[in-house]
């Protein structure tokens, strides 16, 4: 069963429907293309030992055939050691619907109910819920009885997985493939059957029965599992890599449950796949977990790199989504509401990161000079000043949007704060870049700061911060990070803030106009192009690998390659330019 192919052939003959497609030994390009027209595009280029959406592609239309096919062998050998295909019609509204079974070395076979996975990104699954939503009975029925079927057809013993596609309007399933193991969705199963499925490996690894009988198995409740990924949902969703600065997971219970191997410190690198927890919630049922997943989600906090959680929050908010109205094109059709416009953070928000970093500075400035410090008013760097208020200006800047916050000393860790917003830079009239209209104060304003180890410079740092701003009481945590970030965790919120380098310290080496970058750390697999080549927009140019992914990057328009920088297996940083181009100018 763990060829697709194979495993289809078998299928056929127990009576478990399948995709039409080819699934036969013939790989020959030319074959398979000709297989290809014959079903219809688009069609799905799988590979034959695959999981987890590697060395899978969608074709389109005929001339993108032989490139996809070559892809998907190349990741295809690179994970699994063969690069063997099949081809089969891609079903244009599926949803992605698998059935938990368990069978023993006594005859005995089981299932424990359906499982959702429709909502993916690159093939992967993001979300899963069980049971899947708005099945007929009688559908729920006959995907039971055909997961068992297909595992007793080849008198499988263990955990396994069958998989199906099901048309998402007819609801017309069929059988895709058996991962003849435990896969990392389980968990969503165990909410809502109360099991706990590697017990039972064990008990059938030591040959004993299966720990319950098809009758003894109920499904109560609903349950979610939402994959946290490393990755950036904004770009793509390609795969990010660094340090976790700062790591908080929700609080463990009885209805949340989080399974993570990473902790704050660890790097996490190009060498495996993005997923860094799993979130997985129970409610009695699906709308009462969805509430609990929501919850959930903002509390998670994660500072150092790029994660899918705000993408998750979105998700888990989407009106459709929360309907229970799902499949596999989800993401694609509903673009607007998941990747909105970027909002301005509230002067409040602006505020805490100010505050946040002068309470913080002032306080570490102190105790630099030891025990007396804090109390001395030598050490004070709080712009003290003889019959005036001292103040001082914190500049931030979020994403090409500065503010600047003057915090002024009314009494002893009494504050008045103002928050300005300053002429995009886009508007290059000098009147407009000297203008910052005050969009905000706050006055008497008495902080509570609890510090984290470190602070900014360091790796990590910042700390908790309560305070009443107008009529709102913020109870926020702030990070600090190596990069002069500071990141605010308000309220399930998070906004990101820079503080911006002085201009001696301008960053010389970015990339110029003329480069394309990478888009995220990688390695090099193909270079397609060589220097003075004269090419198309949306030509391929580079193939890089991160994190078992191949990614392709094409020319920005057409132009002519000026040199290419690395070569086949060199590791490149995120940023770093692989090509010089020079665009072909207009006649």
């Amino acid at each position: 069963m763990g060829s697709k192919s194979e495993s289809k052939r078998i299928m056929q003959e127990a009576g478990v429907p399948v995709v039409p497609g080819y699934h036969g030994e013939n790989q020959d390009a030319a074959f398979l293309k000709q297989k290809a027209d014959e079903i219809g595009y688009p069609v799905l280029i799988k590979a034959v030992l695959g999981g987890g959406g590697k060395g899978m592609r969608i074709v389109e239309k005929p001339q993108d055939f032989e490139m996809m096919l070559e892809s998907s062998r190349r990741e295809a050998i690179k994970s699994f050691g063969d690069d063997k295909v099949l081809v089969e019609k891609y079903l244009t509204t599926p949803r992605h619907v698998e059935v938990q079974v368990f069978a023993d070395a006594h005859g005995n076979a089981v299932h424990l109910f359906e499982r959702d996975c429709s909502v993916q990104r690159r093939h992967q699954k993001i979300i899963e819920e069980a049971p899947a939503p708005h099945l007929l009975p009688e559908v729920r029925k006959q995907l039971g009885d055909k997961a068992v079927a297909a595992a007793k057809a080849v008198s499988y013993v263990g955990a396994g997985t069958v998989e199906f596609i099901m048309d998402h309007d007819t609801q017309q399933f069929y059988f895709m493939e058996m991962n003849t193991r435990l896969q990392v969705e389980h968990p969503v199963t165990e909410m809502v059957t109360g099991t706990d499925l590697v017990q039972w490996q064990l008990e059938v690894a030591a040959g004993n029965p299966l720990p319950a009988t098809q009758d003894q198995i109920k499904c109560t409740g609903h349950a979610f599992e939402a994959r946290i990924y490393a990755e950036n949902p904004d770009n793509g969703f390609l795969p990010d890599t660094g340090r976790l600065v700062h790591l908080q997971t929700p609080r463990p219970s009885s209805d949340v449950r989080v399974e993570t191997g990473v902790q704050t410190g660890d790097a996490i690198s190009v060498y495996y796949d993005p997923m860094i927890a799993k979130l997985v919630v129970r409610g009695d049922d699906r709308q009462a977990a969805l509430r609990v997943l929501r919850k959930a989600l903002d509390e998670y906090q994660v500072v150092g790199l790029h994660t899918n959680i705000g993408f998750l929050k979105r998700l888990a908010q989407s009106p459709d989504f929360a309907a229970g109205d799902v499949e596999t094109g989800y993401i694609n059709k509903h673009l607007d509401e998941l990747f909105p416009q970027a909002t301005d953070p509230s002067p409040s928000t602006v505020a805490q990161a100010a505050l946040a970093l002068i309470i913080d500075s002032n306080t570490r400035a102190a105790m630099q000079m030891g025990s007396a410090g804090l109390y001395s008013p030598w050490a004070a760097i709080d712009s003290f000043r003889i019959n005036a208020l001292g103040v001082q200006t914190v500049a931030v800047v979020f994403g090409k949007q500065k503010y600047s916050v003057s915090v002024s000393v009314a009494n002893e860790h009494v504050y008045s704060l103002a928050v300005y917003k300053h002429a995009a830079e886009s508007d290059s009239s000098s009147s407009a870049k000297n203008t910052r209209p005050q969009i905000a104060q706050f006055e008497n304003v008495r902080p509570s700061w609890v510090a984290m180890p470190g602070g900014v410079g360091s790796s990590s740092g910042g700390g908790q911060l309560r305070v009443l701003l107008g009529d709102r009481l913020c109870a926020s945590n702030v990070v600090f990070s190596r990069d002069s970030a500071i990141t605010v965790f308000d309220q399930g919120n998070m906004a990101v803030f820079e503080v911006p380098r002085p201009d001696y310290m301008a960053d010389e080496a970015d990339a110029g106009s003329g480069s394309v970058t990478a888009p995220m750390s990688c390695k090099i697999v193909q270079i397609l192009v060589e220097s003075g080549a004269e090419v198309a927009q949306d030509t391929p140019l580079v193939v890089l690998e991160a994190m078992k992914m191949e990614h392709v990057i094409k020319a920005p328009r057409a132009g002519k390659v000026v040199e290419v920088y690395y070569k086949v297996g060199d590791l490149v940083d995120e940023g770093k330019s692989l090509v010089a181009f020079e665009e072909t100018s207009s006649s």
